[in-house]
């Protein structure tokens, strides 16, 4: 579903992701962890065709995303950490812009909003302005808008942030039936008990280069993730 092929992506003098290469299958929920600058984020916005880089390849369910642009983003959804969303349109008016770009049809739409609005805790809010939305809220919104149009690939970039706990055991909920239909996810994260819990393949990132990769299991084994994670970033 997604195919990173020797990545790599400098600003300037300083490079940033160094010759990555990580394969995600369907079906499979996929943890990418690191210290901050590792250049997780980096890497999650090429994927989504939002930074361009001059090394590697990147495909998403077969198809290049620097040469099929509009394709990839097609079968994609992506959530940053801290979302940008249209402040002076509804809950509900956003959900339909989206569902236009993507050309969700009106019952779908209708029957995913009242889903993920109930699930969400969001219904009653959808009819007031995003301005008055707290952080929370405008994550929520967020991840209803990526889901609006069932992508094959969902991206997640710290999507438990600002979530309650309810919200954040339905979004597991969510995440694991995407891939039950043959979805997959990458997400990065740092609360490694979530991640050790929820994928079954992590990567770790370190300075731009990758220092662990595999099955959540094997990078485990029988430790935690926190103490292999803080054993090779030391």
């Amino acid at each position: 579903m997604l195919r990173i092929e020797h990545y790599s992506k400098s600003y300037g003098s300083k490079l940033a992701v160094d010759d990555l290469s990580l394969h995600i299958r369907p079906g499979e929920i996929f943890g990418f962890i690191g210290p901050n600058g590792a250049g997780k984020t980096t890497t999650l916005k090429a994927v989504c065709g939002i930074l361009p880089f001059s090394k590697g390849e990147i495909f998403i369910d077969g198809t290049s995303i620097r040469s099929d642009p509009l394709a990839c983003k097609k079968k994609l959804a992506y959530v940053p950490d801290n979302p940008d969303l249209y402040e002076f349109l509804t809950g509900a008016g956003y959900l339909n812009f989206v569902a236009d770009v993507y050309g969700v049809s009106a019952t779908r739409r209708k029957e995913l909003a009242e889903r993920y609005g109930a699930m969400f805790s969001l219904t009653g809010e959808l009819s007031q302005p995003i301005a008055g939305y707290s952080h929370g809220m405008k994550q929520k919104l967020a991840l209803m808008a990526a889901l609006i149009h069932e992508p094959r690939l969902l991206v997640l970039d710290e999507p438990f942030v600002g979530l309650d706990p309810k919200a954040a055991h339905d979004l597991k909920q969510v995440m694991r039936e995407l891939c039950d239909r043959g979805g997959a996810i990458f997400f990065s994260s740092h609360v490694l008990e979530v991640v050790e819990k929820l994928c079954d393949s992590v990567a770790i990132i370190q300075k731009g280069r990758l220092i662990a990769a595999g099955s959540t299991d094997e990078i485990r084994g029988d430790r935690s993730l926190e103490d292999v994670f803080l054993e090779l970033e030391g």
